[in-house]
């Protein structure tokens, strides 16, 4: 059985409220788990202190009997201080947009024709 720490959604639309669980990863997401671990309240701000909640020596003891965090609990147990910080590479997230890419290159023409027509007017 491979076990999971995710989240599980509950709460109302637009309202959402998450239980941190440690599940058997065929389960459906909200479906059955096998113990509850913690909360997280993703409406609260982010430095206070019940935005997330966990039992850390659960957790722990999950981790230990070879259970995989998703990445955002990941994150949740890094600035815990449980696990180790990972490096993460996403290069495609920095990009600008498709229209910020237009706006650029028209921008960039642009600069170039005034270049252009300064050593023009520079060169008569």
């Amino acid at each position: 059985m491979a076990i999971k720490i995710r989240l599980a959604r509950g709460g109302s639309k637009k309202r959402p409220h998450y239980a941190i669980v440690a599940s058997d990863s065929r389960m459906p997401r909200d479906g059955r788990f096998v113990e509850k671990l913690g909360t997280y309240n993703p409406l609260l701000a982010k430095d206070d202190e019940r935005r997330v909640v966990m039992d850390l020596e659960r957790v722990q003891y999950w981790l230990g009997q070879g259970a995989q965090p998703t990445d955002r609990v990941a994150r949740f147990l890094e600035s815990a201080g449980v696990a180790e910080k990972k490096a993460r590479n996403n290069p495609n997230k920095a990009k600008p947009g498709k229209a910020a890419q237009e706006r650029a290159e028209a921008r960039a023409a642009k600069a170039a024709e005034a270049a252009e027509a300064s050593e023009e007017a520079a060169a008569e």
